[in-house]
């Protein structure tokens, strides 16, 4: 989880070269002679938002690397790619599009060299487009990026922003000061009620995004905040930044979960017009599987989030296409009754949501949490229904609709999500609802084998039925297709059947046994459903260095192949050479003994933490670790002995240039004052370091493999058993 201060600095975005100037921000003082802050708003600001905004924004993907062409290039393709007409219809700029300071007369002006006709061309430009124009600020005296914040400005930026004909400002809320005899609650409260009446002396209608509650989230006035940005804005970002086009899969899924985590319990303080905001959708990025963004995005619509994508729609594919533009999704999204869904019903890695629609149906999600295929099922009374003994079921994305007599399941890969909309009714032409199930039953004797079972759901029985089985290569399945007997209503037919993998290479191998049913559904005719068996195997890596996956440290002379924070920036291999880490060499510190990666520049020397199992041998009292952090976080590491017994420890990593170096216990070993860019050596007198920390080890046991922690920003180039 990303603490309220790494929040605050949003690093990933500025870089350790703006973190001063950001840390400045977070303690500075009003400017002398400003004007007060108003009290609280008089009334609360109009419903200019009745249903969740829908559009797209650059920051998540582009970050400060944007212009005029960016801009309008992704809102050309939001209109040639239909996304516009279903409702995508506001272009938000974000951070960096100023310049580092006000003109004479105290207005904000455009960078002229990445805005060169100025924002107000930016916003014309989308108004012929038939397109609403987004801008971004801040509450602060700068903005995250380090450019000038509002504070103290709020009439005059809302004035030009009016002038500029703006139809929606996103307010951010880094570094805003807390005035003497204020909480920070307070504080953020007036200038967010100053900025308020300032759009409304405007005159002009505008949607405000609210940030304020972001930087409280997980505090005790979090709520509190949620409650107030109702009255003075028309939604508000409660949490964490979702993840950056740049980072890595694992680590954009571990932030879709856990953005929808804290979003899913809000539904209490949002109101019809009023919209709790879990950040941007992510289609359409590298590293995300078809099941994950359409989980996102049946997830965001489940709960009345704003759809506001977040990538480059220049190349959009056409799997993130389907799901953005999914009409019967957005719909759930929109629904004029305008309530969030709420949880209804968890279990083993999984949770079921249940939203109620506008026309007495209710949209239900079945949400696969785990990395595991199964079949999740839930009843039509759970999920709100009365009485009944029919109802149809809608699947959102495959638009197969069937009949259950009260059931609702699907068979759900992992990570993905089966939505539907649930109505009471139906009749004999509507197919029943069907699943297919897994049982492993396996034996010492007999292993790899498993029960297959065909379920149905619905009032009609089945007949003619058959299953046939698919695996990925290599694999065996016996036998590939089976009959079944007739299966009654609300009864299971099962098969058994035997599956042989090949043999799997080192490290965590996921395959996908396919089960297909076909059948006949009475009246109805023929009919199929699938049913997906997740098997992950995993082979522990020799050494270390067989698991890594990262360059951290390149070549001044050629920095092009690093990589270590997922935006292309690494060490410089000639300030670590310089600190005693080339190749090959013994690092020496804080009582702690490694050897340096053998790898030469440019290539993989590090792991990049995602749950790797590495082979170690030894005994002692702690188990040593030589690497970093390009975020703010920790993990549990996992030691297995020679018995079979385990052990566990939190490993963390301070950031590598940007929070204090003893965060998580941790000690610097390695110190240098540059890095290297894409443009090359930078960042000169920014000390950059490589820490060491370890975990205990149970006494007396023997080492024999290590389980790292499942955390994309902690990075581990070394580690070894402390005698």
């Amino acid at each position: 989880m990303i603490s309220p201060l790494a929040r605050r600095l949003r690093t990933a975005a500025v870089g350790c070269g703006s973190l001063a100037l950001t840390l400045a921000g977070l303690v500075a003082a009003a400017p002398a002679g400003s004007a007060a802050a108003p009290a609280d708003t008089a009334t609360q600001y109009p419903n200019y938002a009745p249903t969740p905004p829908m559009g797209w924004n650059d920051w998540s993907y582009y970050q400060c690397n944007i212009d005029e062409n960016t801009i309008l290039g992704n809102a050309r393709a939001l209109v040639s790619s239909g996304l516009a007409a279903k409702g995508y219809d506001t272009v938000t700029t974000d951070d960096c599009w100023m310049t580092r300071s006000r003109d004479s007369s105290g207005n904000l002006v455009s960078d002229p060299v990445k805005f060169p006709h100025g924002m107000d061309y930016v916003g014309a430009q989308l108004h012929a487009m038939g397109l609403k124009f987004g801008i971004y600020e801040d509450a602060g005296t700068t903005t995250c990026g380090g450019y000038p914040g509002s504070l103290d400005h709020w009439q005059q930026d809302a004035d030009l922003f009016a002038k500029w004909s703006v139809d929606y400002v996103k307010l951010d809320g880094c570094n805003v000061p807390t005035k003497p005899g204020e909480t920070d609650e307070q504080s953020y409260h007036d200038t967010y009620s100053a900025w308020s009446q300032a759009m409304l002396n405007t005159g002009r209608p505008m949607v405000f995004s609210v940030s304020a509650p972001a930087y409280f989230q997980d505090g005790p006035d979090w709520d509190k905040v949620i409650g107030w940005s109702a009255q003075v804005g028309n939604l508000w970002r409660e949490g964490a930044d979702v993840a950056l086009g740049q980072e890595s899969p694992a680590a954009k899924w571990s932030s879709l979960k856990y953005n929808y985590a804290y979003n899913v319990d809000l539904a209490d303080l949002q109101s019809p017009g009023r919209w709790n905001d879990p950040d941007f959708l992510l289609a359409g990025d590298s590293g995300l599987t078809r099941d994950e963004i359409q989980s996102q995005m049946s997830l965001w619509s489940v709960m009345a989030a704003p759809l506001i994508s977040s990538t480059d729609l220049t190349h959009l594919s056409a799997d993130a296409l389907a799901v953005l533009g999914n009409r019967d999704v957005i719909a759930v999204d929109q629904d004029p009754k305008g309530l969030q869904g709420r949880i209804v019903q968890q279990g083993d890695g999984y949770d079921v949501l249940s939203k109620p629609l506008a026309n007495g149906d209710r949209a239900v999600a079945l949400f696969n949490k785990s990395d595991s295929a199964q079949t999740i099922s839930t009843s039509a009374a759970t999920a709100g229904f009365g009485h009944g003994s029919s109802f149809v079921l809608k699947d959102l994305v495959t638009k197969h609709v069937t009949r259950t007599t009260g059931t609702i399941a699907a068979d759900v890969p992992p990570h993905a999500n089966v939505l539907y909309r649930v109505s009471a009714g139906g009749d004999v032409s509507v197919p029943p609802a069907t699943t297919v199930t897994w049982k492993d039953v396996s034996t010492a004797d007999h292993p790899g084998t498993y029960t297959v079972g065909l379920t149905d759901l619905g009032p009609t029985g089945l007949s003619d039925t058959s299953v046939s089985l698919t695996a990925p290569a290599g694999w065996t399945v016996t036998p590939a297709s089976v009959r079944l007997n007739r299966v009654a209503p609300g009864k299971t037919a099962t098969a058994k059947v035997t599956l042989t993998a090949p043999e799997a290479a080192p490290g965590t191998t996921v395959s996908t046994i396919t089960a297909t049913a076909h059948y006949v559904a009475g009246p109805a005719g023929r009919d199929s459903v699938s049913g997906p068996l997740t098997i992950t195997t995993v082979v522990p890596y020799p050494t270390l260095a067989d698991a890594f996956n990262n360059v951290g440290a390149t070549l001044e002379s050629d920095t092009a192949p690093g990589n270590l924070d997922g935006d292309s920036n690494s060490y410089s291999a000639d300030a670590l050479a310089a600190a005693g880490a080339t190749p090959g060499a013994t690092i020496t510190a804080n009582g702690l003994t490694f050897t340096w990666p053998t790898a030469a520049p440019g290539t993989p020397d590090n792991v990049e933490t995602g749950g790797q199992v590495v082979e170690l041998t030894g005994q002692g009292d702690a188990l040593a670790f030589l690497g970093t952090e390009t975020g703010f976080t920790s993990g549990q590491v996992v030691v297995t002995y020679t018995d079979g017994t385990t052990s566990t420890g939190t490993l963390g990593f301070p950031n590598w240039c940007c929070s204090t170096t003893t965060d998580y216990g941790a000690q610097t070993v390695l110190t240098m004052d540059h890095r290297n860019t894409p443009a090359g050596p930078a960042n000169f007198g920014v000390s950059y370091r490589v820490f060491s920390n370890t975990v205990p080890l149970t006494a007396g046991k023997t080492v024999r493999t290590v389980t790292l922690p499942n955390q994309p920003a902690i990075h581990v180039f070394a580690l070894a058993v402390k005698p």
